[in-house]
């Protein structure tokens, strides 16, 4: 129950830091993707299951608040979360390059998924621009947060230790 209380606030605490503090830092109006690094995160992180329930919440917060099409983001999040959780077993909690390019990937595929389908489809074919303009230092600036996110999670889990298993402390008792 502690796991899921906290897992909402992750949720509510980026969707709110995305739509203010990273709107803030943005540089020529492209900012972090907070959003994807907490979709990916619970996917390599936690599962299959956590990964699609915080991605659908994320995605569901963004379509209320921000979206033009309610479901939209809420089904691209929730892909993100679930195609992260196929790493889940080779993921380390304490291993940053694979968290990421698992980042970067997830946040590269947000981007073109974006374009093709709020773009491409109303006759904007300028890949090239989108690409190069926008998707790719969207791309750097989410993965240069996810490193200061990644630090802030370490030095998280040295204050917070995590609990063990109820069936490991019969074991050990």
């Amino acid at each position: 129950m502690k796991e899921k209380i906290i897992g909402v606030i992750i949720v509510i605490f980026s969707f709110i830091c995305q739509v203010t503090i990273c709107k803030f830092i943005a540089l020529n109006d492209i900012g972090p993707n907070l959003l994807v690094i907490v979709a990916a995160s619970f996917g390599f992180l936690y599962g299959k299951k956590p990964g699609i329930i915080a991605g659908f919440f994320i995605g569901l917060l963004f379509d209320v608040f921000c979206g033009n099409i309610l479901g939209f983001y809420a089904l691209l999040f929730m892909y993100i979360g679930f195609f992260n959780s196929f790493f889940k077993q080779l993921v380390y909690k304490d291993e940053l390059p694979l968290q990421l390019l698992l980042v970067g990937v997830s946040d590269l595929f947000y981007g073109i998924i974006v374009y093709l389908l709020l773009f491409l489809l109303r006759g904007k074919f300028h890949f090239g621009y989108y690409t190069l303009h926008i998707i790719l230092p969207e791309v750097i600036y989410t993965v240069i947060l996810e490193i200061i996110v990644f630090f802030i999670g370490s030095l998280i889990r040295k204050i917070i230790p995590e609990e063990t298993d109820r069936s490991e402390k019969k074991e050990i008792a």
